[in-house]
């Protein structure tokens, strides 16, 4: 049985660890932004644009119910780094124990909740009557799948932090074809429309956790439990709870924000939702690069911070500064120079393409705020400051509801307001983490 598969961060070069885990992991994170992309590229060319509308106004209900989700696994994930750290595989594996009552409980639950409430969510988001018979039954595909997609982020949570970026990287590389695939059968083959996209979703993720879990039970000595270490262990559950739950409410805060922004984007008619559709998919996959330097630098100061090593855990921060700074640079350059394309290969509507290309020479310009955001939230995660994450959502709650209200109603800014309305709330939110950083609280924390 081998401990390869595992890496200790407490020693060794600070930039290499960073860029040697987060490779991996952006390579396998940008592969499953892909599945999304792939979904509307495939709808909006062959099934139209009410259903590429409709697959992209429910994105963010699908985040909202998944996000408490990823909000635990990433507790989980701390917990394991901090024994890891410690060198404690008793605790580590106990975690691991513990984190399939927790994992399986939400991933349950939000999957009923999502399909129970679906319908009057989307009446409520006031999603026009030609969308909603492409955009309800996605929804509900989508959240009854819920329990795969926590699943995998828990167990992916828990390699990362070991150290373990590629064994994800695997198997989603193994998901991203599946699901192209899958598309290519279920919505142009079968034409199953929007329901045929969330399928070959859904079905890409089951694989993914079934062949990850399967494959690194032979390769990683961490995840050999006994039955001491299949009970629930309440410490532990109150340990993760500690961290899991604030950052769960801080991605459920922002899932609610991205919800509240969609009902104005929604409100301006198909053709805003369309590009706001071919925007939002094609950032998530330029955030990327910045969610896996921020998984780094929370995996390597969460070990570091175990053995009381803060002056790391802080060359950790700045680094990974300089890391988003040169992708965020390099974005702007692609996306100023390719934005017409980039739209053009989601739909053929010259209308659609032209006001998606002036969108992103909106948002572009702010790119670095964005990646600022997942390094401070990447170290103080780390920490363990719970506290924060809970003011952090809370910021951005606000700050985007209010800047969507109050600027799409300016007669000379309008529909412009929403893209405006990402840059603007991207920055407060990445001062806040600053400043937060500075102030230094995040070195104390016990957990």
């Amino acid at each position: 049985m081998k401990k390869s598969y595992v890496v200790d961060m407490t020693k060794g070069n600070t930039t290499k660890h960073l860029i040697k885990f987060a490779i991996p992991m952006m390579i396998g994170n940008v592969l499953q932004q892909l599945y999304n992309v792939v979904d509307s590229i495939v709808v909006g060319q062959y099934v139209g644009d009410h259903a590429l509308a409709g697959v992209g106004s429910v994105g963010s209900l699908v985040f909202l119910f998944m996000s408490m989700c990823f909000g635990v696994s990433l507790g989980l994930g701390i917990i394991v780094s901090h024994a890891f750290g410690e060198g404690n595989e008793e605790q580590v594996k106990k975690t691991i124990g513990t984190s399939v009552y927790l994992i399986g409980g939400v991933g349950i639950l939000m999957s009923i909740v999502g399909v129970v409430f679906a319908e009057p969510i989307l009446v409520f988001m006031r999603i026009p009557a030609e969308v909603m018979p492409h955009a309800l039954p996605y929804m509900k595909v989508m959240c009854a799948g819920t329990v795969f997609v926590a699943g995998y982020n828990g167990f992916s949570a828990i390699l990362r932090a070991l150290g373990d970026s590629k064994t994800p990287l695997i198997f989603l590389t193994v998901a991203g074809v599946l699901n192209i695939f899958l598309d290519l059968l279920f919505v142009v083959s079968f034409e199953m429309g929007t329901v045929g996209a969330a399928w070959a979703t859904i079905i890409a993720q089951a694989v993914a956790l079934v062949g990850s879990i399967l494959f690194s039970l032979k390769r990683n000595s961490y995840l050999l439990l006994k039955k001491r270490h299949l009970r629930m262990d309440k410490k532990i559950l109150v340990q993760c709870s500690k961290i899991g739950l604030p950052v769960g409410c801080q991605f459920s805060f922002i899932a609610v924000s991205l919800v509240a922004l969609q009902g104005v984007v929604n409100s301006f008619g198909t053709v805003v939702m369309a590009v706001h559709t071919v925007t939002v998919r094609t950032e998530m996959v330029i955030q990327q690069p910045f969610n896996a330097i921020g998984a780094a630098v929370a995996t390597f100061s969460a070990q570091n911070l175990a053995v009381g090593n803060v002056n790391r855990a802080k060359r950790a921060f700045k680094k990974g500064m300089m890391i988003v700074a040169a992708f965020s640079l390099c974005s702007l350059v692609v996306v100023a120079f390719a934005g017409r394309f980039i739209v053009s290969g989601f739909v053929s509507n010259p209308e659609i393409i032209d006001l998606g290309a002036r969108a992103f020479t909106i948002t572009s310009l702010f790119y670095l705020a964005l990646g600022t955001i997942y390094v401070t939230r990447g170290i103080l995660n780390g920490a363990g400051d719970g506290r924060f994450a809970l003011i952090s959502g809370a910021v951005e709650v606000f700050v985007r509801i209010a800047l969507s209200l109050i600027l799409t109603r300016i007669p000379f800014i309008g529909a412009w307001g929403i893209w405006w309305t990402a840059a603007l709330t991207w920055t407060v939110t990445a001062v806040a983490g600053v400043m937060r950083y500075l102030k230094g609280n995040w070195k104390n924390i016990e957990l």
